[in-house]
């Protein structure tokens, strides 16, 4: 049998049909529960044109190799990740491309307590089987079942929150015809927030282009709606909502580095001394937050693969990355796209502060670059001599991620990307934006090759 090309460090993707199809689908059905033997799985799909087929596929998969599956329908992906642990499930698998272009589709997979299945914990093996095509034949076909799990799902999202503390506020949402409309929806009657909300309907075509407000050209439609009804806040999301995004009342776009540090302090006023996970890309802000707080900053590599394991070692409250990922401890470890925003508007209304003045201190204090991504011919090359050049004089150099080099006045980090041949840069500096920008520009000089998104 051919390869099977989509397969990538944490998940499946492919362009529809060359690379995924419904014949594929079907034979990673059978593979996942070849390797895993489970006997119950959640699966669910997300708003694109090509999911519904390939949920069909991968479930009669699944159902042919013995399985009972559990089908919930039109999610989200930390919705296969609830569902998954709240029901107490052997795996799950999410049918979605999160932010990919409308001709990709692709696959999430979980094991029992959404424990992430990536390339080192599994995934190399179920590509392996499903590209060998031959499976055991199983006592008896699975059962399949449609359920309902979105009532247990907002009432575990409504948990984090104390109803008494909350006010007015005005909030812009931007579900970018994603999934995440549908969530806003059934939370909006438990909150008394006023939501303006812009391509909010699901639309797998992306009539108003790909959900993805990490780039700057989408984030616009939001940006205005917040001017132009003088809103508290903005929010966006990718296509399968496991990320949010996060405008203040000006319409400016707050990176998610600085969020990590506010939502740190959330928890860690809930549970002084909590264990926080972070990732090595930018990291003294968080690690100022924690430290100040009494909490217990612990490092780990990017990657939700990554995180989870390390939130699951140190038993931490909450993980976060600099990409918008973030994880908390009640829900399985997993990361959410709902969680976050919901607790940031509760701080808005306990603190009567604005978004701005809760995250600007922290931008002043700790200025960054923001990730910068170039296509260069040898990202490990680069990489070295990049090192070469920086380690003398460094006070610390870390390989937890790729390169970290420390001085008393500014840090970097730079790491080749785990899903595609991109080297990546940040750069942050001590309350000094023109030395962090200077040194930005002279590594990026050193680094050479083309720019990417």
């Amino acid at each position: 049998m051919p390869a099977i090309a989509g397969f990538k460090a944490y998940d499946l993707r492919g362009r529809i049909p060359s690379e995924l199809n419904p014949d594929v689908a079907y034979r990673v059905g059978r593979a996942y529960a070849e390797w895993l033997k489970p006997k119950r799985v959640i699966v669910g799909r997300d708003i694109r044109l090509s999911s519904k087929e390939l949920c069909e596929a991968l479930t009669k998969g699944l159902l042919d190799s013995g399985v009972d599956v559990y089908d919930i329908g039109l999610c989200g992906t930390e919705g296969v990740y609830f569902a998954t642990f709240a029901r107490q499930m052997d795996g799950g698998i999410m049918v979605t491309a999160s932010h990919n272009p409308p001709d990709y589709n692709g696959m999430k997979f979980v094991r029992a307590q959404s424990r992430p299945i990536s390339g080192d914990t599994g995934l190399k093996d179920i590509q392996k089987i499903a590209e060998a095509d031959v499976y055991t034949a199983p006592a008896q076909r699975g059962s399949y079942h449609t359920i309902d799990t979105m009532a247990e799902y907002i009432d575990h999202l409504r948990s984090y929150l104390e109803p008494a503390k909350l006010k007015r506020l005005k909030v812009v949402v931007n579900a970018g015809n994603g999934g995440a409309g549908a969530i806003v929806d059934l939370l909006e009657k438990h909150l008394p927030f006023e939501f303006i909300k812009i391509h909010h309907a699901p639309d797998g075509t992306f009539p108003n282009g790909v959900p993805n407000p990490m780039l700057e050209e989408n984030r616009q439609p939001t940006v205005d709606a917040i001017r132009k009804h003088n809103a508290d806040i903005g929010i966006a999301w990718d296509g399968d909502y496991d990320r949010c995004f996060l405008f203040d009342e000006q319409g400016a776009f707050i990176e998610g580095y600085y969020i990590v540090g506010l939502l740190a302090s959330v928890f860690l006023q809930r549970e002084p001394g909590a264990r926080i996970v972070h990732d090595p890309r930018l990291t003294w802000a968080t690690l100022d937050m924690v430290q100040s707080l009494g909490g217990k900053a612990v490092l780990s590599k990017s990657g939700h693969a990554f995180m989870k394991d390390v939130m699951r070692e140190a038993d931490a409250a909450y993980g976060g990355e600099m990409s918008a990922h973030h994880y908390f401890r009640r829900f399985a470890y997993c990361d959410s796209g709902q969680i976050p925003w919901l607790l940031v508007t509760q701080l808005m209304c306990e603190t009567g502060k604005k978004l701005s003045r809760l995250v600007d201190e922290r931008i002043a204090k700790f200025p960054a670059s923001g990730e910068i991504n170039r296509k260069v011919a040898d990202s490990k090359a680069t990489i070295q001599a990049i090192r070469q050049r920086y380690e003398p004089g460094a006070l610390a150099v870390d390989f937890t991620d790729g390169l970290s080099v420390e001085y008393a006045d500014w840090r970097f980090n730079l790491r080749s990307s785990n899903t595609e041949p991109l080297i990546r840069l940040n750069v942050e500096s001590r309350a000094n934006v023109a030395l962090m920008q200077s040194k930005t520009a002279e590594l990026l000089a050193l680094i050479g090759g083309q720019e990417a998104h």
